[in-house]
């Protein structure tokens, strides 16, 4: 802008110089002087140009004089500029060849950088060393020029990150963490140090200096405001954890708010139904519940919601499930909540036909084992517990909290394998790799349920008897219309076959289940009682 203000300027003037000449011209005259008697006489026009000209004259002769003038202090100042590109020169081509690991190539640029300027001028010529250092293995002397960088004031944060870096390092936490601080305080405006901090805070547990720094580092825009708010929720989070024991009013607060920053954090709202529940106060527990299970279905919170009031009966808890089923139709995690509390409730035609939908919608190892379950309660067919668990062998693992690799039976603030904050996400602790979806081709739970077994006629036989006809009778029957040879022959089969039933249901009502406990366990319950208890549930880990 300023160079076309100038040439805007210096076409105004040339412009105005016209405008007068041509004033001139068209109002002619002369002009008389007369000096040591001599007359001099010459237009008005002339005599105009004539002082221009003069003007312009002077003003060259002044620029002439006044370069020959400074002309020494000029040639100076362009040997030292010379001498300064040059320098830097060197200085960038070593940085380069420190980044590139060439230390024979920075080490030579390094001094000859420091030939051509002065230390004390240019700081980076200390990085540089530094960087040289720690490349060739000298760490002593680079924790020496970082300590020197860091008394600096213009390279004070520089030097606090190197020292931070070397103590990490060296496994020196504490001194790392005292770097990080250092630097936090100075210029909270800093990622890394701000992190570092906040990080460390957690570790210890420090959840009110971790969220004072959290809004530091947010009025200093290091964080954007979603992401703030975020690592913000899971902060109070955290806090709210640890006050539900000894401040269940204070965790409820801190949980609110959490969930006023991130209205889909899971662990927040169940602290806050937890903290509901202890103040007796299950309408607004319930109302928490449900307003996040609108906004993502959990199981945790499933689990919440039907285990809120201890003293709920089964009824009780299928009709909440339902409710749940209610605010988010057509979910896996409602159809799953539902089949389990009708599980409990021995409504297994309800259970089977949610189950079943769910197994449609997402083929997962719990939804297996709940038909399993549902199998085993309802039947009793081995033969369909046993498909059932193969396919849970065989599906996909369900979701669980992971973070860095590392699978939790429940939600952290921070991940304990690298510390970071907010490091669990709900997801399958692995991938699969799936064949690809042809149109028309059967989901894996379609495929499971078109390949269930009938039930067993024994299985049959257990949950519905029916009057068996004696072998002695079919077989006068059958010698009506066979010939006499073959009558021994064809009464000895139904007498073995009938033998080989009796003693293979005692045999059966002998032994224990294939996936129950064993007999001195005192949760089996008496045989004769099996038909009127839940059984226990199945579980392949």
């Amino acid at each position: 802008m300023t160079t076309i203000f100038k040439v805007l300027f210096f076409l105004a003037l040339i412009l105005a110089a016209g405008f007068g000449f041509s004033w001139i011209a068209d109002r002619p005259g002369d002009i008389s002087l007369v000096w040591q008697g001599q007359s001099y006489q010459t237009t008005l026009l002339v005599a105009v140009t004539a002082l221009v000209a003069l003007v312009a004259l002077v003003m060259a002769l002044w620029w002439v004089i006044r370069t020959l003038w400074t002309s020494p202090h000029s040639v100076r100042r362009f040997f030292r500029a010379r001498k300064r590109d040059r320098g830097y020169q060197a200085l960038s081509t070593g940085l380069i060849a420190a980044g590139a690991g060439n230390a024979l190539l920075a080490r030579k640029m390094s001094a000859r950088a420091r030939g051509l300027i002065r230390a004390d001028q240019e700081p980076l010529i200390r990085v540089l060393d530094a960087q040289t250092a720690l490349i060739e293995g000298r760490h002593d002397e680079a924790r020496r020029l970082y300590q020197e960088m860091s008394e600096d004031p213009e390279t004070r944060e520089l030097g606090l990150r190197g020292l931070f870096v070397e103590a990490n390092r060296l496994g020196a936490h504490e001194a790392a963490r005292q770097y990080a601080e250092t630097a936090a305080e100075h210029a909270p405006y800093l990622p890394w140090a701000a992190k570092a901090t906040l990080e460390y805070r957690c570790r210890a547990g420090h959840w009110d200096d971790a969220i004072r720094l959290l809004d530091q580092q947010r009025i200093a825009n290091v964080l954007d405001r979603h992401e703030a708010d975020r690592l913000k929720a899971v902060l109070l989070t955290a806090r709210a954890q640890d006050q539900l024991e000894a401040e269940p009013a204070a965790a409820r607060d801190s949980a609110l708010k959490a969930l006023k920053l991130a209205k889909d954090l899971v662990p927040a709202a169940i602290v806050a139904a937890k903290a509901y529940v202890r103040e007796d106060n299950l309408r607004k527990a319930a109302s928490t519940l449900e307003q996040v299970w609108k906004i993502e279905p959990h199981p945790e919170i499933a689990a919440a919601y039907l285990r809120a009031r201890s003293g709920d009966s089964a009824a009780d808890r299928l009709k909440k499930a339902e409710k749940l089923e209610a605010l988010k139709p057509n979910n896996y995690e409602s159809l799953l909540a539902v089949a389990e509390a009708a599980l409990d409730a021995q409504d297994f035609k309800r259970a089977r036909a949610k189950a079943e939908a769910a197994a449609r919608m997402g083929s997962r190892e719990r939804v297996y084992l709940l038909l399993a379950d549902i199998e085993e309660a309802e039947t009793g067919d081995q033969g369909r517990i046993r498909h059932w668990m193969g396919q849970a062998l065989k599906a996909p693992r369900d979701p669980a909290w992971v973070a860095d690799g590392h699978v939790s039976e429940r939600w952290m603030p921070i991940s304990p394998v690298t510390g970071r904050l907010d490091a669990f996400e709900w997801k399958m602790p692995f991938d699969q790799l799936e064949g690809p979806v042809e149109e028309g081709s059967l989901s894996q739970g379609e495929q499971a349920l078109a390949s269930l077994p009938p039930i067993s006629d024994k299985a049959i036989a257990e949950s519905d008897p029916i009057e068996v006809i004696e072998p002695d009778v079919v077989v006068v029957d059958r010698a009506k219309s066979a010939p006499k040879p073959n009558a021994d022959v064809q009464s000895s089969k139904p007498r073995a076959a009938a033998e080989t039933a009796a003693a293979a249901s005692v045999e059966a009502k002998s032994q224990e289940p294939f996936f129950g406990r064993p007999p001195d366990d005192p949760g089996v319950k008496d045989p004769s009682l099996a038909t009127a208890e839940p059984k226990t549930r199945l579980k392949l880990f």
